[in-house]
């Protein structure tokens, strides 16, 4: 069983990720507060295996925040998880897809962008599927098992 590490919410497009402790997810929309509503990307994730791998691969002590995502999970893969179900705390996340790393990957950090790039390094998208609160400590597991 895998544990959301940490939580960032961004206020607005290309505003700064601000930790936060907790947060309320609604169906269908995303993260209450958070810059992105509805579509398929309402939430963005990275796998805390992942980033540490990245922060060795750099040699920087870069925070993760810097990847822009709004939640970090340990303990929980997810490389080619698209249409699987994520469970965090009482809420589920559908993976929609692979988040591609952009331009301003390298604006944090020297090289974040190709060190993000391969086996989905990332991250994942995913669509809200339940309303809740998801808080720091909660449990992450697969909600469906790998077809």
């Amino acid at each position: 069983m895998g544990r959301l590490e940490r939580i960032w919410i961004k206020r607005f497009h290309r505003g700064p990720m601000d930790p936060a402790a907790a947060a309320d997810l609604r169906r269908g929309a995303g993260i209450v507060g958070n810059a992105n509503q509805g579509g398929r990307r309402q939430v963005t994730i990275i796998a805390a295996a992942d980033w540490d791998r990245i922060v060795e691969a750099l040699e920087s002590a870069v925070d993760p925040a810097e990847r822009r995502a709004n939640l970090l999970v340990g303990g929980v893969a997810l490389a080619q998880t698209r249409d699987r179900v994520l469970q965090v705390g009482g809420c589920r996340l559908r993976v929609r897809g692979e988040t591609r790393p952009c331009g301003r990957m390298d604006e944090a950090e020297p090289g974040l962008r190709a060190a993000l790039d391969p086996g989905w390094r990332g991250g994942v998208f995913a669509e809200v599927l339940d309303d809740g609160r998801i808080a720091v400590g909660d449990p992450v597991t697969w909600a469906e098992p790998a077809s």
